[in-house]
């Protein structure tokens, strides 16, 4: 579900970046990954986030290979919260990303918000 931190990590990315890509994790990838499906189809969710004005084009991601995704949209640098930081996956990618000359930039986390959290106060009511 998005929420104000997704937000802030895209106003944050398009303040270090002159185009900013985004992408919208399909519904099959959501379901391989998690088991179930998003509470909002995927055509809904992108559409959500083509009408954020800090990103410039919104593609669908259809598996979890991001250095694929690095190669064919040519990014220079890839944003990500900073809760990845220093996981095993991430530190990898930096490896492999360097090799593309793209860095990983870690943006600040909010706080207090995630989709998780949400999930477990619309279960509450």
């Amino acid at each position: 579900m998005f929420h104000i931190g997704h937000l802030n990590i895209l106003k944050r990315a398009k303040e270090q970046c002159e185009y900013l890509i985004v992408g919208v994790s399909t519904d099959e990838l959501c379901f391989q990954r998690k088991n179930k499906y998003p509470i909002i189809c995927e055509t809904d969710r992108a559409a959500i986030v083509e009408a954020i004005r800090y990103v410039d084009r919104v593609v669908p991601q259809f598996n979890m290979d991001k250095l694929a995704a690095v190669k064919k949209y040519d990014v220079d640098a890839v944003f990500v919260g900073s809760d990845w930081k220093g996981t095993s996956a991430w530190t990898e990618y930096e490896k492999q990303f360097a090799v593309e000359g793209c860095t990983v930039v870690y943006l600040d986390h909010t706080d207090g918000i995630s989709s998780t959290i949400l999930r477990e106060r619309l279960n509450e009511k």
